[in-house]
């Protein structure tokens, strides 16, 4: 297995490699932009304020479950009651913009995902070289796996609790447009780099900053702090709250089995 010999590039070549990688995903980020703008009213009507809509599909599958479980109708949506305005001036022309880049930013990841391994597969061995496709397919997967998940179980829980929480009867919730949207891109940009934690594992393990022994000691406190997470985003019942926790366990354990499997690994290159 041989290395490149990193000193072939200087510091400065390594600063110029690391400036283009961030200038053509840019550009890829803008393409994928401008492509989302010309459907963007798909977008915002059907799938940014789909969980607005109390027959919105994870709604009338909790709902189901409900039934299904002896609970009768206890977590059944059956209305929104808020509004979502808009109060600035270009509050509308900034969201349609921001909403566009970050879509472009979700559909350009495998492409980022790209420019990230070219740029440090002069680091790895011949062999690990060739396992760029598996990179980028693993990766993108686990990322759009952890995208729809924000999607469909985050935001939904997130916009409902929300929306029937109230300290008063007095108070009628009238949430702002950007606000709404901030919550929906935060849960789904969050999910999707939550659910990279494997490949970031694999790569900590390799440079030897993570061991399984590590991750296994801190295990308790990964579950506090998940179970804080589930505890936040979901309405006030068990389900729900399990329904969050699973993923992020499997993640969790997952990300452990990829360590024992790299320092396994490496211990058989040792001899």
């Amino acid at each position: 297995m041989v290395k490149k010999n990193l000193n072939e590039m200087s510091f400065l070549d390594h600063l110029e490699e690391l400036r283009w990688l961030l200038v053509r995903s840019t550009v890829a980020v803008l393409i994928f932009a401008t492509v989302t703008f010309f459907v963007s009213d798909y977008i915002f009507d059907v799938i940014i304020f789909g969980p607005t809509d109390a027959n919105f599909i994870t709604y009338r599958f909790f709902c189901d479950l409900s039934r299904q479980l002896g609970f009768a109708e206890s977590i059944c949506v059956t209305e929104m009651p808020f509004i979502i305005q808009n109060t600035n001036m270009e509050g509308q022309i900034n969201v349609l913009i921001w909403t566009c880049i970050t879509a472009g930013f979700i559909l350009g990841f495998p492409f980022i995902l790209w420019e990230v391994w070219k740029f440090i597969s002069p680091a790895l061995y011949d062999t690990e070289k060739k396992h760029a496709k598996i990179f980028i397919f693993s990766s993108s997967l686990l990322f759009f796996l952890g995208v729809l998940f924000g999607y469909y179980v985050i935001v939904p829980m997130s916009v409902n609790f929300f929306a029937t929480f109230t300290i008063s009867t007095v108070v009628k919730n009238q949430f702002s447009i950007d606000s709404y949207i901030g919550l929906v891109k935060t849960s789904v940009i969050a999910c999707g780099l939550f659910f990279e934690l494997p490949i970031i594992i694999y790569f900590l393990t390799k440079l030897g900053l993570v061991t399984p022994a590590f991750l296994r000691k801190y295990w308790k406190y990964a579950v506090i702090i998940i179970l804080i997470v589930a505890a936040i985003v979901t309405p006030p019942d068990v389900v729900s709250q399990i329904i969050v926790t699973i993923p992020m366990l499997i993640i969790y354990e997952l990300s452990i089995l990829i360590s024992k499997i790299v320092v396994r690994n490496q211990k058989k290159e040792n001899g």
